[in-house]
């Protein structure tokens, strides 16, 4: 194989022209090899790609050049004007603000050139548009041959810490049992993701002593962001929280206590729990020793003289609970039970001596935690017997006692409301206390791929 070795080609005639080899032949360059064109190129298949001009970010009006893309940062409508029509001209253009939809970019022909057989300017007006334009003859001008309409871009998501930590699907779970700190360390660079999805839980109420009223359910509120798919409750829409880079401190409020004494009624009610904005009240004691009254919260304590406590107290849209259920009377051994989430408590009914107890109201269910999992129901009245399967509401309330048994707790870090004492046999039995509310609950949702 032969060399030649030369610094430079020049035609024999001035401003003549240089062929290399003959048709057919083949030119191998190899790796490593760089070639620079610092003059004008044709026939190297320019139709099909452009050279980016990175750094040259268009902010004003222009005039493009064939063989050139232009990234587009417009802060006002930009005018780009189309150099004169040559067949295999190639111009392109995106937006690199991704705001074409409030300030739209005019591709504007050269005088009689035409865009796709018109003689009138080209409008991109979609964020994250991109278009790329070929001059084919003077039927149709310039074509538009590749158009994007998107706004794809690299994405990161939120870093944060606190609580106990799970993951379900592309999701990760903060779960607050007890105070503690959200601590956000960094953001997503795409604003949705920084919405959270969450539920707060109050602590649910303690349940009244002798002849004794179910507790209401701590307050339910839940907000479901669209970045997390998941099955929310009938009660989502709370209000969307934007997480900032700082620390939310989480409060998990305590269940009531049941009460233990004939008389006055000693129960207490739940106490809230809040992230951020939101705060979910506890649920309301219930009613007993004696006559005495349940208290109001987030649902209401059940009644035992007369009509249940109110629920959605403070008041919230959607409501986080329900009043507690009306007493049948004194004597009658027909204890309401304590309002839930989703339905409020249910009467309790006289039978001569022999009542039924009003069940707690249904709580709500939700996936947050990538389950469907119950929560804030209302803890059930005493008497002889439950009036349906189960006194507590939906299975997170406390079961309220019945003859020769004892009232049941809400179940803990769910916000059930504590199920109502029996009356005792006097003189053989002590006074049967009511069950304890169950603890409140925070948990935090947030996508992480």
């Amino acid at each position: 194989m032969s060399e030649v070795k030369v610094n430079k080609l020049t035609p024999r005639t001035n401003c003549g022209t240089v062929t290399l080899g003959d048709s057919g032949d083949t030119f191998t360059i190899p790796a490593g090899v760089t070639i620079t064109n610092n003059g004008t190129q044709t026939g190297f298949g320019r139709e099909g790609s452009v050279n980016w001009q990175t750094s040259d970010i268009k902010t004003s009006t222009f005039t493009a050049s064939s063989g050139e893309g232009y990234f587009i940062n417009s802060g006002s409508s930009i005018t780009a004007n189309l150099p004169a029509g040559v067949a295999g001209a190639i111009v392109a253009f995106s937006d690199y603000a991704r705001n074409f939809a409030t300030y739209p970019l005019s591709v504007t022909p050269n005088g009689s050139d035409k865009i796709g057989g018109t003689n009138a300017a080209a409008k991109l007006n979609v964020d994250g548009q991109a278009a790329t334009f070929v001059f084919t003859d003077s039927t149709k001008g310039w074509v538009n041959v590749q158009n994007a309409e998107d706004t794809e871009i690299g994405t990161s998501f939120i870093s944060a810490t606190g609580g106990s930590t799970s993951t379900s699907g592309d999701d990760k779970i903060h779960t607050f049992t007890s105070p503690g700190t959200f601590c956000v360390a960094s953001l997503s660079s795409v604003a949705a993701n920084n919405v959270v999805s969450y539920i707060v839980v109050g602590g649910g109420g303690g349940g009244g002593p002798i002849r004794g009223a179910g507790g209401g359910a701590g307050g339910f509120r839940e907000d479901k962001s669209p970045a997390t798919p998941y099955t929310a409750s009938p009660l989502d829409g709370a209000g969307a929280i934007t997480v900032t880079a700082t620390g939310f401190p989480i409060t998990v409020g305590a269940g009531g206590s049941g009460g233990t004494t004939a008389g006055p009624n000693n129960a207490t009610s739940g106490s809230a729990s809040t992230f951020s904005t939101i705060t979910s009240a506890g649920g309301g004691k219930g009613g007993g020793g004696g006559c005495g009254t349940g208290g109001t919260g987030g649902s209401g304590g059940g009644g035992v003289c007369g009509a249940g406590a109110s629920g959605n107290t403070p008041p919230v849209s959607p409501p986080q609970g329900n009043n507690g259920g009306t007493g049948a009377g004194s004597g009658n051994y027909g204890a309401g039970g304590g309002g839930g989430a989703t339905a409020a408590g249910t009467q309790g009914f006289p039978n001569s001596g022999s009542g039924g107890a009003g069940p707690g109201g249904a709580g709500a269910t939700t996936s947050i935690t990538g389950s469907p999992l119950a929560y804030a129901g209302g803890g059930g009245g005493s008497g002889y017997a439950c009036i349906s399967k189960g006194c507590g509401g939906s299975s997170v309330g406390g079961n309220g006692a019945t003859a020769g048994g004892a009232a049941q707790a809400g179940t803990t870090n769910r916000g059930g409301g504590g199920g109502g004492g029996f009356e005792p046999n006097v003189g053989i039995q002590p006074v049967s206390a009511g069950g304890a509310g169950g603890s409140g609950v925070v948990i935090i949702r947030y996508k992480i791929q």
